[in-house]
């Protein structure tokens, strides 16, 4: 074996201009098909980004009616759906891969429900428990959180997040200035940011309602004092924090169907109420899809280049076969089996191919590179697609090295030392 390999490289090296013009081929295809997959995978892994929101894997759950997301700001609670209590949040966080879970009740507020002075906030309020900020992946970068005695003494406090404290106070330190919340006061103790971030392209109308909730300011008050500022209890809405992006479908269609087993009853069930997930995942699959299907016709074109490479290779090696006909007539001539010279010669295609492969492989990944930056096209280098790309290289090797692998091993010695 290594016999064959020393003399494969032997062949290569002693041909070095004519092995390089027959990898060219395996050399274009692999290098093309890495950075398609690059490609491939930098979109993908943005389109996740920015639908999910770069890793806080929070999927949120809220009450629908016939589908749609029953908005408590035009509408009075629901009869027959009752408030989630402590014990279904524990059962709810007690689902596998589940991290954090968080309820909270929200509203978009404007035409002054919460101001500054004589600035007017439009915006998300949220009324929230102590596990909101962790769950939903948000920072405290100013002030302080809130505090167990915040919801057990209804302690009338806020807390903003950048953009509703750029748009209330702009430079201002907000920390202990009193904010109107439906003409009630409520004290800034702090402010808070996502703790990952993506930029948002909203290019229709159903881009802007996906995008709209995240993209604009939010005030963050105490769950406890929710009844206080709106008259009444309700339903609350839940988020649930995944181990991994891959969980989130899962965890969400679990929580929604044990949420709405628990919280729904049987005629308000019959009035189209339950609760539904954001499956955000289904959404970026949507998309991917479509990236995909232009991506592997590329893929395909790509792979007409490492055929015609394949078709090179055995071209090359039909030649080096008759150029040393001789010399496997003598190894013939005193011994050696066909097994032999077969092997002999399969390795030195396969070795020609994967040095190609090799070869492609750093070339697809710098031309990856070298478009991201150029160009700004997103590319992550998969790894997988690296080995089986030297794999597939060298199976080329072996599929169409074959033809003359047998030919040489089936030449009749006498023949073949007769051969000029």
């Amino acid at each position: 074996m290594f016999e064959n390999v020393a003399l494969a490289f032997q062949g290569i090296w002693g041909h070095k201009m004519r092995s390089f013009l027959t990898m060219l081929g395996i050399i274009i295809g692999i290098a093309s098909i890495i950075t398609i997959v690059s490609t491939i995978k930098g979109t993908n892994d943005q389109i996740k980004e920015s639908l999910i929101g770069a890793g806080t894997n929070a999927v949120t759950v809220r009450l629908c009616q016939n589908k749609s997301e029953y908005d408590m700001t035009w509408q009075s609670p629901p009869e027959g759906v009752t408030p989630v209590t402590e014990e279904t949040r524990q059962d709810l966080l007690e689902l596998d891969n589940v991290q954090a879970v968080s309820l909270f009740c929200d509203r978009s507020v404007y035409n002054g429900e919460v101001c500054w002075k004589n600035t007017a906030f439009s915006g998300e309020l949220y009324g929230v428990d102590p596990y909101y900020f962790g769950a939903s992946g948000y920072r405290l970068t100013h002030g302080r959180d809130f505090v167990q005695d915040d919801y057990g003494k209804f302690r009338k406090v806020a807390i903003l997040d950048s953009g509703a404290c750029t748009v209330l106070f702009g430079s201002d330190d907000p920390i202990g200035q009193i904010l109107e919340i439906q003409r009630q006061p409520f004290t800034v103790v702090g402010v808070v940011e996502r703790s990952a971030t993506s930029d948002f392209v909203i290019e229709n109308y159903q881009d802007y309602i996906m995008y709209a909730d995240r993209s604009g300011g939010r005030v963050f008050i105490p769950l406890a004092d929710w009844p206080t500022v709106y008259r009444f209890d309700e339903p609350q809405g839940v988020i649930l924090k995944a181990a991994s992006t891959d969980d989130m479908t899962r965890i969400g269609q679990q929580a929604q169907d044990l949420l709405t087993a628990s919280q729904v009853s049987a005629a308000a069930s019959e009035n189209g109420f339950s609760y539904r997930s954001d499956d955000l995942m289904s959404q970026a699959a949507d998309i991917q899809k479509l990236s995909n299907a232009t991506n592997n016709q590329l893929l395909w074109i790509a792979g007409i280049s490492l055929l015609v490479g394949g078709i090179g290779v055995m071209n090359i090696m039909l030649v080096t076969v008759t150029e040393r006909t001789r010399e496997i007539g003598l190894k013939k001539a005193i011994g050696a089996r066909k097994r032999r010279i077969l092997w002999q010669f399969l390795t030195e295609a396969a070795a020609l191919t994967s040095i190609g492969g090799m070869i492609g492989v750093a070339a697809g990944v710098g031309l990856s590179r070298f478009i991201a930056s150029a160009m700004g096209t997103p590319t992550a280098v998969s790894y997988p697609a690296i080995a089986v790309a030297v794999l597939f290289s060298m199976l080329i090797g072996v599929v169409f090295g074959m033809i003359p692998a047998v030919k040489a091993a089936n030449l009749n010695p006498i023949d073949a030392l007769r051969r000029e």
